[in-house]
């Protein structure tokens, strides 16, 4: 079964963020960034569990996949994968308290 690739509006924010970013010195790079972050977040599709599980949460279900300098962050649902945020690999994912 493949699960359904969902992206957040935070997650799709961060992608464009990078890519306006990084287009500033090499928009060839962004280009690269950009479409190794979207094939990574589809081969989820069939392998949601082949990133490591997020060590700032200790989730099962959230899980992260490092392409570049960035991590790839999600969620696993029953039949859909949420991507969460992508962020650079030297930041650690902000904590919300509820």
């Amino acid at each position: 079964m493949a699960y359904e690739i969902i992206w957040s509006p935070e997650a799709t924010e961060d992608l464009q963020s990078i890519v306006e970013y990084l287009s500033r010195s090499s928009p060839r790079y962004a280009s690269t960034v950009a479409e190794s972050l979207l094939e990574a977040a589809d081969k989820l599709a069939h392998l949601p569990f082949a990133g490591r599980v997020v060590p700032e949460l200790e989730d099962t279900m959230i899980r992260e996949k490092f392409v570049h300098n960035y991590r790839l962050i999600y969620q696993i649902h029953d039949e859909s994968i949420t991507i969460i945020a992508i962020i650079h690999v030297r930041r650690l994912l902000p904590l919300e308290k509820e």
